[in-house]
């Protein structure tokens, strides 16, 4: 078996776990028509049925971790040819990644305060995580015009068409998040259930720690700070 495929097994073996501690892989969930026998199970057990976002969104994280994953181990093979000279780093991607950090240390803190049933604070919080994530995007179009205005084209280079790639890529992730960042929003401002919103939001703040941690990763990648990494994935891979 190649190193990808045994990467991929322990991805779906990682979501695998998460989901049979949940309980999702219990008998009475999997037999047909025992979901009043299933629920009894997990009260019996004391635990709550796994919500199905919940659900839903680890076996998301779970595949767009593959495909970032391949796009990284395509980065270090490809960077390995004569003709690959990284464009210049701009400095707003510095800002932009304080923006992230912000937006995903403020969701976190929308969360705490949710389950703490402060509404006015949770509005607030998730309204300033929109806005640093809005920023970040913003940041992230700025560099692109700076690359594009200083002659860095998609076409003039393989490192080039990687940038533009791997940005773009992770910015429409996050442009998916904001979807459903301004969903619980706009929840947030409505007379719904304090479990539904409080689930809301913990999703929210899941899935922006995720995409942080990818773009710390594909920042450190892009500055050149894993070339020596990447030499031993080609090693490895090859």
């Amino acid at each position: 078996m190649s190193v990808m495929g045994l990467f991929f097994l322990f991805i779906a073996s990682g979501v695998f776990f998460w989901l049979a501690r949940e309980g999702v892989m219990s008998s009475d969930w999997l037999e047909e028509g025992e979901t009043v026998g299933a629920a009894k199970s997990f009260r019996g057990a004391g635990l709550a049925p796994p919500p199905a976002a919940k659900v839903g969104l680890a076996v998301f994280l779970a595949v767009a971790l593959c495909v970032f994953s391949l796009l990284t181990a395509a980065y270090f093979m490809r960077m390995d040819t004569p003709d690959w000279q990284n464009p210049p780093l701009p400095r707003i991607l510095w800002l932009n990644t304080a923006f992230l950090v912000a937006s995903s240390v403020l969701l976190q803190w929308a969360y705490l305060a949710a389950a703490c049933d402060e509404t006015a604070r949770t509005r607030a919080l998730l309204k300033l995580g929109a806005a640093t994530s809005a920023c970040f995007l913003l940041g992230q179009l700025w560099a692109w015009r700076e690359l594009i205005d200083d002659g860095y084209y998609v076409a003039s280079n393989a490192a080039n068409a990687f940038f533009y790639l791997l940005t773009a890529i992770h910015g429409l992730h996050l442009v998916g998040g904001l979807v459903a960042l301004a969903r619980t929003i706009d929840k947030a401002w409505r007379p719904v259930d304090r479990a539904a919103l409080r689930s809301s939001v913990e999703l929210c703040a899941i899935y922006w720690h995720f995409l942080l941690a990818v773009w710390l990763v594909m920042f450190a990648m892009l500055a050149g700070e894993m070339n020596g990494f990447g030499a031993l994935c080609r090693r490895v891979l090859s």
